[in-house]
């Protein structure tokens, strides 16, 4: 596999790029407890964006691993789950906000602590949203990677801390060009009276085509539709 781009997120960093189909996209956190918030749109329609209602219900789960797929509201694959050494990603937690935040570490800004303020996934996703001409009514519940929360009958969410463990990776594989807006900041149920500072490295590799012996494509019937709905649009688009 050839390596086309490689990223370090700092604690509390924000992102965003468009990465083409067929695109490895592999994380690995560099310390105990990671958490990447992530969010995907279809980089030439950015009104098609991940759905988590969908992409759980279509898949009979409440998190995500190796053979998901991120789908989205319109029926069609985001990005597939290839690789995972933890087996358990949270998708229902969502992100933090500044309210959050300061209740729970201590009030910071930027004009009192300059970048070692506190930061909080809502304002990250925000920011990079408007830089590429999106606002906050495209902000959608995201996908925690490194993270596993789990729900009791009750409803009630549990953090599990020591879940991830440095040296985790997950890998996702694009299957339409995406727009990928990233932040590291912690998961809102993570215990810790400590802001969470654990970087996170990305790399980005070429992939093969996926074809129809793919694991993700056959983990479900439902996934396999989903990809048949994939490969009809980008046949239409002429890709």
């Amino acid at each position: 596999m050839q390596k086309i781009f490689t990223k370090e997120f700092r604690p509390g960093e924000k992102w965003s790029s468009v990465i083409g189909k067929n695109k490895y996209i592999h994380f690995k956190a560099l310390g105990d407890n990671a958490n990447v918030s992530v969010l995907l749109y279809n980089a030439k329609d950015t009104s098609e964006r991940y759905n988590m209602p969908d992409t759980l219900k279509a898949q009979y789960t409440a998190h995500l691993t190796k053979g998901n797929v991120l789908m989205s509201d319109n029926g069609r694959v985001l990005a597939s789950i290839v690789e995972d050494s933890l087996g358990w990603h949270d998708s229902i937690t969502g992100h933090t906000t500044r309210k959050m935040t300061d209740e729970k570490y201590g009030k910071t800004s930027y004009q009192a602590q300059g970048n070692d303020y506190y930061r909080c996934g809502e304002e990250n996703f925000k920011v990079e949203l408007v830089r590429n001409n999106m606002g906050k009514r495209d902000l959608v519940p995201c996908v925690n990677l490194f993270a596993k929360v789990y729900v009791e009958e009750d409803g009630s969410m549990h953090y599990v801390t020591d879940h991830c463990k440095k040296g985790a990776t997950v890998t996702l594989r694009t299957e339409m060009d995406c727009m990928i807006v990233i932040s590291n900041t912690p998961n809102p149920l993570d215990p810790s009276e400590k802001y969470p500072s654990v970087p996170v490295t990305l790399e980005v590799y070429n992939a093969p085509r996926t074809d129809l012996t793919d694991e993700c494509v056959n983990y479900r019937e439902e996934n396999y539709r989903a990809f048949e709905n994939t490969w009809d649009y980008l046949n239409l688009m002429g890709e």
